[in-house]
């Protein structure tokens, strides 16, 4: 997750999604990935942890100043680089799990009042934002 002033992505398919906070204001880049035991209930623990964290300015979360998030599925982020010249991606979940995990992490967001931008699941995509601070953490349900 990372703090942001704009994000946006486009995918092959030429949709695309994001924003540009007011100015002054940030917004959350969220690269998310999933592996084999994550479930619905991590999901939702996960975006009202997203949701609710004070990573903004003032210590204020998304929820209290209402801002805008950009939900880009990231299965590269299991790559297991350990052995050899080329990553596994075998603690990455597949399509059939993954991609309803996806759903329900944004969905559970928007079930807050957050609005939600997001990429296209298992598409080629950019990804461009400009970093605010900069500031990215790394979360886990």
């Amino acid at each position: 997750m990372q703090r942001v002033t704009a994000a946006r992505v486009t995918a092959d398919d030429g949709s695309t999604g994001g924003f540009d906070a007011d100015p002054g204001q940030q917004g959350l880049l969220v690269l998310l990935g999933v592996t084999h035991d994550d479930t619905a209930e991590h999901a939702g623990r996960l975006a009202r942890k997203v949701w609710e964290l004070r990573i903004l300015d003032g210590e204020r979360s998304a929820s209290e100043v209402g801002a805008p998030l950009l939900v880009v599925s990231q299965f590269t982020l299991y790559a297991d680089t350990r052995k050899g010249r080329r990553p596994s991606w075998s603690a990455a979940a597949p399509r059939q799990v993954a991609e309803p995990l996806v759903d329900a992490f944004c969905a559970a967001l928007r079930s807050f009042g957050a609005m939600v931008e997001t990429g296209v699941f298992g598409a080629h995509m950019q990804v461009t934002s400009t970093n605010d601070g900069p500031v990215t953490l790394l979360l886990e349900a």
